[in-house]
C-alpha cells in the first residue's frame, strides 16, 4: 500500500489535491467534484454490503430508458449520484444510464458536466457478484451560459477525468484525470480510499480473453475467426476465458492482468450494446493512460464523436499488442 513520507496512508484525496498542485490555474473546482464522486461511492458501498439486511435485492417495478428492467440498488445508486453532484455546486449538466433526458443543474453556473453508469451490472446483484460505478468529467466551454446537451456532446478526448468505483470483496476506486492511472481501496476501519495500486499499467499482451461467447452465433465472420483464433491457436498455449457480465468487473481484471475485453456488435445489436459516452469512453480513457489500446474495431473509441446521449459502441480494449492482434483480423 502506497504511503506518505510520514508512514501515513496517502488519501484519494490527498493524491488529488496533490495532483491540483501542479496545475498553476486550477481553482479546486474538480477536486471538489471528485470528492462528490468519493462520497457517493461510498454510499453505494454501503447499500450494496447491507441490500441482504435492507431487502434492497430485488426489481423496483420500472423499465429504464435502455429498456432494462430497474433494481432497487439501481434507484439508490442513481439518486446518491445525482444528490453528491448537485450538493458539490460544480456540475451544470448530467447524463445517467437510468435517466432518459440529460439532468440540467438549475442555477448552478458550474465548470463540468458528468456521465455516469451509476450501477453497471446490476443485473448481478442478487447473486452477490462484482459491481461497480462508471463517470466521467467533462469541462464547459463556457460555463457563464445555461448547460445544453451539447455540452456533453463530445468525443472522449475531451474528458478531463474519469473512473470507476468496483464494489466487491473490496470497494476500490479507479481514477485518471489524464495523469496515469491509480487505485484507491476503502479502508472500513477509517473510511477512506487509500492508494493501493499506484500507476497501474495493462500489460501489453496476456493471454486472456472477455466476452460473451453466447452471442457467437451473431457475430460478425471477422470477430468470430479471431476468438476461434485465441481458442486454437496455430502454435503455443490458447487464450482463457473469464466473462463476468458486469463491465466493471471484467475491464478491472482485465486492467490489472492484461488481455482483452470486448463487446463487439452482432446481428441483434448493430451498433454494440455498451453506450459511448457513460461506459465506452470513460473505460477507454482509463485503458489509454494505463498503457492500453481501445478501439470499435474500425477507430480509436476516444475519437468518436456523439450523437446522442445513449449511443451505443463496439468496444475492444486490453493490452497494446493484444488489441493490434485482434485489429489485424477485423482490419482483413
Amino acid at each position: 500500500m502506497a504511503r506518505m513520507g510520514d508512514d501515513t496512508p496517502k488519501t484519494l484525496m490527498q493524491h488529488v489535491l496533490s495532483d491540483q498542485q501542479q496545475h498553476k490555474d486550477a481553482t479546486g473546482d474538480l477536486t471538489i467534484l471528485l470528492n462528490a464522486v468519493e462520497l457517493a461511492s461510498k454510499f453505494i458501498s454501503s447499500k450494496v454490503r447491507a441490500a441482504g439486511l435492507l431487502n434492497l435485492y430485488g426489481l423496483e417495478g420500472q423499465i429504464n430508458v435502455q429498456g432494462e428492467e430497474v433494481k432497487k440498488l439501481d434507484v439508490i445508486a442513481n439518486e446518491a449520484f445525482i444528490t453528491a453532484l448537485k450538493r458539490c455546486q460544480k456540475v451544470s449538466l448530467m447524463v445517467s444510464e437510468e435517466n432518459p433526458e440529460p439532468i440540467i443543474v438549475e442555477g448552478s453556473s458550474g465548470k463540468y458536466c458528468a456521465v455516469f453508469d451509476p450501477l453497471d451490472g446490476s443485473s448481478n446483484i442478487d447473486a452477490n457478484v462484482s459491481i461497480g460505478t462508471i463517470f466521467g468529467i467533462y469541462k464547459r466551454a463556457d460555463h457563464t451560459k445555461p448547460a445544453t446537451i451539447d455540452d456533453v456532446l463530445h468525443p472522449g478526448t475531451k474528458l478531463v477525468a474519469a473512473g470507476y468505483t468496483v464494489y466487491g470483496s473490496a470497494t476500490l476506486l479507479v481514477l485518471t484525470t489524464g495523469h496515469g492511472v491509480n487505485g484507491f481501496t476503502l479502508d472500513p476501519s477509517t473510511g477512506e480510499f487509500v492508494l493501493s495500486h499506484p500507476k497501474i499499467q495493462i500489460k501489453s499482451k496476456n493471454p486472456i480473453y472477455s466476452v460473451n461467447e453466447g452471442n457467437s452465433k451473431f457475430w460478425d465472420e471477422k470477430v468470430a475467426k479471431y476468438v476461434n483464433e485465441l481458442k486454437f491457436p496455430k502454435e503455443g498455449k490458447p487464450y482463457s476465458l473469464r466473462y463476468v457480465g458486469s463491465m466493471v468487473a471484467d475491464v478491472h481484471r482485465t486492467l490489472l492482468y492484461g488481455g482483452v475485453f470486448m463487446y463487439p456488435a452482432d446481428k441483434n445489436s448493430k451498433d454494440g450494446k455498451l453506450r459511448l459516452l457513460y461506459e465506452a469512453n470513460p473505460m477507454a480513457f482509463i485503458t489509454e493512460q494505463a498503457g492500453g489500446k481501445a478501439t470499435t474495431g474500425s477507430g480509436r473509441i476516444l475519437e468518436v464523436q456523439p450523437k446522442s446521449i445513449h449511443q451505443r459502441v463496439p468496444v475492444f480494449l486490453g493490452g497494446a499488442s493484444d488489441i493490434d492482434y485482434l485489429l489485424s483480423f477485423l482490419n482483413q
